[in-house]
């Protein structure tokens, strides 16, 4: 049965809306293993400009169904009108459907079919440019959607995230040419190499998730979330009463004895550095537990004339002594800075208490007697690079702080929480994440996430952290090789194709 160009537009909005229905905070990441197949249904037969519009709309339904909660974002603490929020909301969708565009077009050259291979690999090849071009943004990767997967998501340790985004394309193709298409002989090897891959995926994931590692020591840990306001939260007035929150609840957990104390992002929202009366208060606190802490507070640095910001993190020992610090690299565009800023003098900051900060230059673990910390500020966490970098420089356990108040009781902070996931499985290293309001978090090596809060609640986790001896992974050796593979055999199967055609 011929479908209608407009049928077939709508098999491509519904297939972006299933792809959405697969990220958190549902619980139907099954649903991400068929969501492409109404999209290639609706590939069926078309030119070259309808699959590219027809691939556009597939990705403006799921981004705009995804990340909706930009205008909750612009308007509250953007204090931007709703109009110019739900515009800006627009514009980013509209780029990110540019990639399932490009997709759905190159679908149908050179040869004006695919094989699934072809298809996995085009997506890929296409999450790795989107998470790199301009500022990179690889927010829900597909492979993304499969983080309470532990099975499947071992593999990131191997090939990334991105293999697992491979995983689930391959079995999407493979599905529908069995359901739409009469299996030919070309179309056998396919099928039996998905269910070798899942098969391998499989026993591997089984494999890492029943073997035990070895140990070398542990750390106890108290992870402090706070649940300050973000409308008061850089009020001066309510500075003491945010330091003085924060110590109630970090000594709360003198019983434990802990090694070290987390607090979230700018959990210190003064300039810590001046050592003006909250900073002592602080100092003081830290002094009464005995523990060494991580805290984020805003710093600054006088060059000249000019001062500069940065959104910073400090270890300071149970001596009250600041040992170290760590400026946030990978910023926030137009929250944190504004990119291109000498071209667009008519585009302010967005938010207003993000200020405009400069990038910091070190990807260096921090050190305690007991272990090596790699910290990533907020954003950085959906960076794989980044983890990477911190493990591959020495780090023993990686630590996220991040305040996910900005984002409101939307679906973003269990986005932003689920890709932490892979970075701890990637790296084979802990990852302790606290956060202002939620969800602060303790996961293992293998994903699994042993504790958890609730989202705008005060809490404090306590937890003794295994330390494994573990080797570098594959991953975190070679990095990204997976999805520059994939480029590389789409080129070389594109000359073939022309080669011949001559």
């Amino acid at each position: 049965m011929l479908l209608q160009y407009r049928e077939k537009l709508l098999l491509a909005v519904l297939s972006g809306f299933m792809l959405t229905a697969s990220f958190p905070p549902g619980h139907l990441s099954l649903v991400a293993w068929v969501a492409f197949i109404p999209l290639l249904r609706s590939l069926e037969g078309l030119s070259g400009k309808q699959a590219l519009t027809s691939g556009f709309c597939f990705g403006l339904a799921h981004n705009l169904s995804l990340v909706y909660w930009v205008v909750f974002v612009m308007q509250h603490y953007g204090n931007l009108p709703i109009a110019a929020s739900v515009a800006i909301l627009l514009l980013l969708a509209m780029y990110l459907a540019l990639y399932p565009a490009v997709f759905s077009l190159l679908l149908h050259y050179p040869s004006g079919s695919f094989s699934s291979f072809k298809l996995a690999g085009l997506w890929v090849f296409l999450e790795f440019v989107r998470a790199n071009v301009l500022t990179g943004f690889p927010w829900c990767l597909v492979g993304h959607s499969q983080y309470l997967a532990l099975p499947f998501i071992q593999i990131a340790d191997l090939v990334g995230v991105y293999g697992i985004s491979f995983l689930v394309l391959f079995f999407n193709a493979v599905l529908y040419r069995l359901l739409f298409h009469r299996p030919q002989k070309v179309f056998l090897p396919e099928l039996a190499g998905a269910i070798l891959m899942l098969g391998l995926t499989l026993a591997y994931g089984y494999h890492r998730l029943l073997e035990t590692p070895e140990q070398r020591g542990s750390l106890k840990v108290t992870i402090v979330q706070g649940n300050i306001d973000q409308s008061i939260k850089w009020h001066p007035s309510y500075q003491a009463e945010t330091v003085k929150i924060y110590g109630i609840l970090s000594l709360s957990s003198n019983p434990f004895a802990p090694d070290i104390v987390i607090w979230p992002e700018t959990a210190a929202p003064l300039f810590f550095q001046d050592g003006e009366e909250p900073a002592l208060r602080i100092l003081e606190n830290i002094r009464q537990s005995g523990a060494y802490f991580i805290f984020g507070s805003p710093a600054y640095a006088k060059h000249g004339d000019s001062t500069f910001y940065y959104n910073r993190a400090y270890l300071v020992s149970p001596a009250g002594k600041v040992m170290d610090a760590y400026d946030k690299v990978h910023l926030v565009p137009f929250g944190e800075y504004v990119p291109l800023k000498r071209y667009l003098p008519f585009i302010d900051r967005l938010v207003i208490s993000a200020g405009d900060f400069k990038p910091g230059e070190k990807l260096v673990p921090m050190s305690i007697p007991k272990a090596r910390i790699g910290v990533l500020i907020c954003y950085e966490s959906i960076f794989p690079e980044l983890a990477r970098a911190m493990t591959r420089n020495g780090a023993d356990i990686l630590v996220n702080l991040t305040n996910d108040a900005w984002y409101g009781m939307t679906s973003a902070p269990y986005q932003h929480f689920s890709m932490a996931v892979f970075r701890a499985v990637e790296n084979r290293r802990p990852l302790v994440r606290a956060a202002n309001t939620g969800f602060s978090a303790f996961i293992n090596t293998r994903g699994k996430i042993t504790q958890i809060t609730d989202l705008f609640s005060e809490a404090v986790l306590n937890r003794e952290q295994v330390l494994e001896k573990t080797r570098m992974t594959v991953y975190t050796r070679y990095g990204d090789f997976f999805p520059l593979c994939l480029a590389g055999l789409s080129l070389l199967q594109a000359g073939f194709f022309l080669y011949h055609k001559r």
